[in-house]
Protein backbone atom coordinates (compact mmCIF):
# COMPACT_ATOMS: atom_id res chain seq x y z
CA UNK A 1 0.00 0.00 0.00
CA UNK A 2 2.75 2.56 -0.74
CA UNK A 3 1.43 5.90 -2.01
CA UNK A 4 -2.14 5.02 -0.51
CA UNK A 5 -3.64 9.15 -0.43
CA UNK A 6 -1.18 10.34 -2.45
CA UNK A 7 -3.43 10.04 -5.94
CA UNK A 8 -7.05 10.87 -6.19
CA UNK A 9 -9.13 9.14 -8.24
CA UNK A 10 -12.37 10.90 -9.87
CA UNK A 11 -15.04 8.60 -10.83
CA UNK A 12 -16.12 11.12 -13.20
CA UNK A 13 -14.35 13.49 -15.87
CA UNK A 14 -16.29 16.61 -14.93
CA UNK A 15 -15.00 15.97 -11.18
CA UNK A 16 -11.34 16.13 -12.36
CA UNK A 17 -10.04 20.23 -11.68
CA UNK A 18 -9.24 21.97 -15.08
CA UNK A 19 -5.41 22.39 -15.95
CA UNK A 20 -4.54 25.66 -17.12
CA UNK A 21 -2.19 23.81 -19.47
CA UNK A 22 0.14 25.46 -22.18
CA UNK A 23 -1.17 28.41 -22.66
CA UNK A 24 0.79 29.74 -25.36
CA UNK A 25 -0.74 29.39 -29.08
CA UNK A 26 2.00 28.72 -32.35
CA UNK A 27 3.05 32.33 -33.56
CA UNK A 28 2.53 31.43 -36.79
CA UNK A 29 -0.58 29.84 -36.50
CA UNK A 30 -1.88 33.14 -35.01
CA UNK A 31 -0.18 34.96 -38.00
CA UNK A 32 -2.18 32.41 -40.58
CA UNK A 33 -5.69 32.85 -38.49
CA UNK A 34 -5.24 36.55 -38.21
CA UNK A 35 -4.27 37.35 -42.14
CA UNK A 36 -7.41 34.71 -42.88
CA UNK A 37 -9.27 37.45 -40.79
CA UNK A 38 -7.96 40.58 -42.44
CA UNK A 39 -8.41 38.64 -46.18
CA UNK A 40 -12.10 37.85 -45.03
CA UNK A 41 -12.64 40.74 -44.10
CA UNK A 42 -11.49 42.57 -46.62
CA UNK A 43 -13.38 41.30 -49.45
CA UNK A 44 -16.45 42.12 -47.11
CA UNK A 45 -15.62 45.60 -47.20
CA UNK A 46 -15.56 48.87 -49.64
CA UNK A 47 -12.45 51.16 -48.08
CA UNK A 48 -9.89 51.06 -45.27
CA UNK A 49 -12.37 52.61 -42.30
CA UNK A 50 -14.87 50.20 -42.63
CA UNK A 51 -12.34 47.07 -42.21
CA UNK A 52 -10.94 48.72 -39.69
CA UNK A 53 -14.28 49.37 -37.82
CA UNK A 54 -14.83 45.33 -38.71
CA UNK A 55 -10.94 44.69 -36.87
CA UNK A 56 -11.81 46.74 -34.13
CA UNK A 57 -15.13 44.68 -33.40
CA UNK A 58 -13.26 41.09 -33.38
CA UNK A 59 -11.10 42.60 -31.09
CA UNK A 60 -13.62 43.98 -29.08
CA UNK A 61 -15.43 40.90 -28.46
CA UNK A 62 -11.85 39.35 -27.67
CA UNK A 63 -11.19 41.52 -24.96
CA UNK A 64 -14.98 40.81 -23.39
CA UNK A 65 -13.67 37.53 -23.32
CA UNK A 66 -10.49 38.10 -22.07
CA UNK A 67 -11.38 40.73 -18.91
CA UNK A 68 -13.68 37.68 -18.24
CA UNK A 69 -11.57 35.11 -18.00
CA UNK A 70 -8.69 36.88 -16.19
CA UNK A 71 -11.00 38.31 -13.13
CA UNK A 72 -11.99 35.03 -13.02
CA UNK A 73 -8.63 33.29 -12.85
CA UNK A 74 -6.43 35.93 -11.30
CA UNK A 75 -8.64 38.01 -9.10
CA UNK A 76 -11.59 35.78 -7.84
CA UNK A 77 -13.85 37.89 -9.49
CA UNK A 78 -12.33 41.23 -8.68
CA UNK A 79 -12.64 43.99 -11.00
CA UNK A 80 -10.64 47.59 -11.01
CA UNK A 81 -12.65 50.28 -9.76
CA UNK A 82 -9.79 52.83 -10.62
CA UNK A 83 -8.67 54.36 -13.86
CA UNK A 84 -4.76 53.78 -13.52
CA UNK A 85 -5.22 50.47 -11.75
CA UNK A 86 -8.09 49.46 -14.70
CA UNK A 87 -4.46 50.75 -17.78
CA UNK A 88 -2.09 49.04 -15.86
CA UNK A 89 -4.18 45.93 -15.88
CA UNK A 90 -4.67 46.25 -19.86
CA UNK A 91 -0.90 47.37 -19.85
CA UNK A 92 0.77 44.72 -17.98
CA UNK A 93 -1.68 41.90 -17.24
CA UNK A 94 -3.54 41.81 -20.43
CA UNK A 95 -1.05 42.59 -22.95
CA UNK A 96 1.29 39.92 -20.75
CA UNK A 97 -1.17 36.83 -21.45
CA UNK A 98 -2.28 38.28 -25.02
CA UNK A 99 1.63 39.43 -26.69
CA UNK A 100 3.90 37.36 -23.75
CA UNK A 101 4.85 40.43 -22.95
CA UNK A 102 4.32 43.48 -21.35
CA UNK A 103 3.65 47.19 -23.44
CA UNK A 104 6.55 49.06 -24.34
CA UNK A 105 4.92 51.87 -22.82
CA UNK A 106 1.64 53.44 -20.61
CA UNK A 107 1.69 57.12 -20.96
CA UNK A 108 -0.92 59.94 -19.90
CA UNK A 109 -1.69 62.22 -22.71
CA UNK A 110 -0.15 65.70 -22.44
CA UNK A 111 -3.00 67.80 -24.71
CA UNK A 112 -5.95 66.71 -23.05
CA UNK A 113 -6.55 65.08 -19.53
CA UNK A 114 -8.79 61.97 -20.42
CA UNK A 115 -6.42 60.87 -22.97
CA UNK A 116 -3.69 58.01 -22.40
CA UNK A 117 -1.73 56.23 -25.04
CA UNK A 118 -0.27 52.46 -24.94
CA UNK A 119 2.60 52.29 -26.98
CA UNK A 120 4.47 49.62 -28.80
CA UNK A 121 7.53 49.17 -31.39
CA UNK A 122 6.70 46.10 -32.96
CA UNK A 123 3.09 44.84 -32.69
CA UNK A 124 2.41 41.58 -33.51
CA UNK A 125 -0.79 42.27 -35.71
CA UNK A 126 1.65 44.30 -37.32
CA UNK A 127 4.30 42.38 -37.99
CA UNK A 128 3.72 39.53 -40.83
CA UNK A 129 1.33 41.93 -42.02
CA UNK A 130 2.30 43.34 -45.66
CA UNK A 131 0.13 46.63 -46.49
CA UNK A 132 -0.30 47.16 -50.39
CA UNK A 133 0.67 51.19 -51.51
CA UNK A 134 -2.95 51.46 -51.96
CA UNK A 135 -4.10 50.97 -48.56
CA UNK A 136 -1.09 53.06 -46.95
CA UNK A 137 -3.48 54.07 -43.63
CA UNK A 138 -4.55 50.73 -43.24
CA UNK A 139 -3.99 49.89 -39.55
CA UNK A 140 -4.06 46.00 -38.28
CA UNK A 141 -3.41 47.52 -34.47
CA UNK A 142 -7.40 48.41 -35.08
CA UNK A 143 -7.99 44.62 -33.74
CA UNK A 144 -5.96 45.37 -30.75
CA UNK A 145 -7.25 48.62 -30.06
CA UNK A 146 -10.50 46.61 -30.28
CA UNK A 147 -9.62 44.33 -27.81
CA UNK A 148 -8.56 47.09 -25.12
CA UNK A 149 -11.95 49.33 -25.77
CA UNK A 150 -13.33 45.63 -24.83
CA UNK A 151 -11.97 45.32 -21.77
CA UNK A 152 -12.32 48.84 -20.68
CA UNK A 153 -15.90 48.78 -21.86
CA UNK A 154 -16.86 45.57 -19.79
CA UNK A 155 -15.25 47.01 -16.96
CA UNK A 156 -16.99 50.00 -16.72
CA UNK A 157 -14.32 52.48 -18.17
CA UNK A 158 -16.26 53.49 -21.65
CA UNK A 159 -13.93 54.94 -24.04
CA UNK A 160 -12.98 55.87 -27.32
CA UNK A 161 -9.96 53.39 -28.22
CA UNK A 162 -8.51 53.97 -31.39
CA UNK A 163 -4.36 52.27 -32.97
CA UNK A 164 -2.00 55.07 -34.84
CA UNK A 165 0.94 54.77 -36.41
CA UNK A 166 3.84 57.01 -34.92
CA UNK A 167 6.70 57.53 -36.74
CA UNK A 168 10.28 56.73 -35.53
CA UNK A 169 13.49 58.68 -36.69
CA UNK A 170 16.16 55.76 -37.96
CA UNK A 171 13.34 53.50 -37.85
CA UNK A 172 12.41 51.69 -40.58
CA UNK A 173 8.32 50.70 -39.49
CA UNK A 174 6.58 53.02 -37.06
CA UNK A 175 5.55 52.20 -33.99
CA UNK A 176 2.03 51.49 -32.93
CA UNK A 177 0.18 53.49 -30.74
CA UNK A 178 -3.39 52.88 -28.91
CA UNK A 179 -4.75 56.01 -27.96
CA UNK A 180 -7.40 55.63 -25.19
CA UNK A 181 -9.78 58.38 -24.34
CA UNK A 182 -12.33 58.03 -21.70
CA UNK A 183 -15.96 59.00 -21.41
CA UNK A 184 -16.59 62.19 -19.54
CA UNK A 185 -18.14 59.94 -16.55
CA UNK A 186 -15.15 57.75 -16.04
CA UNK A 187 -13.22 61.39 -15.23
CA UNK A 188 -16.00 62.79 -13.08
CA UNK A 189 -16.24 59.08 -10.95
CA UNK A 190 -12.19 58.92 -10.60
CA UNK A 191 -12.26 62.43 -9.21
CA UNK A 192 -15.56 61.56 -6.92
CA UNK A 193 -13.34 58.27 -5.86
CA UNK A 194 -9.85 60.72 -5.29
CA UNK A 195 -12.00 62.90 -2.93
Amino acid sequence: MIGVGKMKLYSNVLDKPLSKGKQEVSLSAFALLFSELVQYNQTQVDNIAELERRLDDAGYAVGARVLELLCNRDKGNRRETRLLGILSFVHSTVWKVLFGKVADSLEKGTEHEDEYMISEKELLVNRFISIPKDMGTFNCGAFVAGIVKGVLDNAGFPAVVTAHFVPIEGQHRPRTTILIKFAHEVLKREARLSQ
